[in-house]
């Protein structure tokens, strides 16, 4: 086990921040973790789990001992009646698992394809998009405790999966406290990929592709070269402009708040939930309070996607955390003020 001292982490994090970790070992497969954990000087460490850094805000060096996830492999490890069983190392980029399973015949990840970060990432955001969340692929993963090293198994249940959000991102409280942030680190994910596939069609840009192309019966590699070609169009590529994807959460409201914002704002996004909520669109509402292609500082309102934020200084003159938060807590005033909701950042703040 080496443990590296004063590592750069500016090309770690997708923003570009330029910041170190003052302490690092690199996490290639369960042994690593238990070389830690044995280690005298490192066992009560304070530690920081850190993936491809594709959803934090870095605001400072990072004193914690950073783990960096670097567990790679992909197999097909097994199957039922409805489904293939893919496994993937949690240091898996997350885009490469979505190409290599369409490719390989196993569909249902589709409609996730281009979004940054790595596979052990994936169930702590519950990442989602054009209406297919993790959790609806969700089979199982390994994880290891690091108070005790002891290795073990959840399944969606155990993973209290909501939107961005899972037992990863909360803390314990108490002594039946269920919370899993900083106490844990996932080391493998598998994902059951359905066999009675059905396309997921129901967002506005995926209806305009079908639009585009009368007749066609999209198979999985229809839609996936479909979300690819929308999210390029859309979004920043982080080896291009530092991001970390959607800023902020898309907000659920009642059918009365969404009722009463319609009266003042009737062309204000919205989508009705399953549940009877509503969800508003969080860019729709940041580029109504003309914050798109603004900035402050290094950080920037990206000028295609308001609910994106960039790193404008690019890697000679980067933005700084405290740029990217002050940013943010700009629009979230400006939301509020304008139309009384509050918008909450997906990123972890570092």
């Amino acid at each position: 086990m080496l443990v590296e001292k004063n590592v750069p982490l500016q090309f770690s994090n997708s923003f570009g921040i330029m910041a170190k970790a003052l302490s690092l070992v690199r996490i290639t497969n369960e042994q690593d973790i238990a070389a830690v954990l044995a280690d005298p000087a490192l066992r009560d460490a304070p530690k920081f789990v850190l993936g491809g850094g594709s959803n934090i805000v870095i605001t400072g060096d990072v004193k914690p001992l950073v783990l960096k996830v670097e567990i790679k492999g992909k197999k097909l490890v097994g199957e039922t009646s409805k489904a293939w069983i893919v496994e993937a190392g949690a240091g898996e980029s997350w885009h490469d698992i979505v190409d290599w399973t369409v490719h390989q015949g196993y569909p249902g990840l589709e409609n996730l394809a281009l979004i940054p970060g790595t596979v052990g990432g994936s169930p702590v955001q519950n990442i989602g998009a054009y209406g297919v969340e993790l959790q609806d692929r969700f089979e199982s993963l390994d994880a290891v405790d690091l108070s005790t090293g002891k290795t073990f198994t959840l399944d969606a249940a155990q993973c209290a999966f909501g939107y961005r959000d899972s037992v990863f991102k909360h803390s314990s409280t108490g002594p039946n406290g269920l919370g899993l942030a900083g106490k844990a680190l996932i080391t493998r994910v598998r994902f059951a990929l359905p066999k009675a596939w059905k396309p997921v069609l129901g967002y506005a840009d995926i209806e305009k592709k079908m639009a585009q192309s009368p007749g066609v019966q999209p198979d999985a590699l229809q839609i996936y070269e479909w979300v690819c070609e929308i999210r390029r169009a859309k979004l920043p590529d982080p080896q291009v402009i530092g991001n970390a994807g959607s800023f902020f959460k898309n907000p659920t409201v009642s059918p009365e708040q969404c009722a009463d914002i319609i009266q003042r704002e009737p062309k204000i996004v919205h989508y009705q939930l399953a549940d009877g909520s509503v969800k508003l669109a969080a860019g729709w509402l940041i580029d109504a309070c003309g914050w798109k292609g603004k900035s402050i500082g290094n950080a920037g309102v990206y000028e295609r996607q308001a609910l994106v934020l960039v790193n404008r200084g690019g890697s000679t003159n980067p933005v700084t955390g405290g740029e990217v938060m002050t940013l943010a807590k700009a629009i979230q005033t400006s939301v509020y003020e304008r139309f009384g909701i509050r918008l909450e950042p997906e990123p972890v703040v570092v």
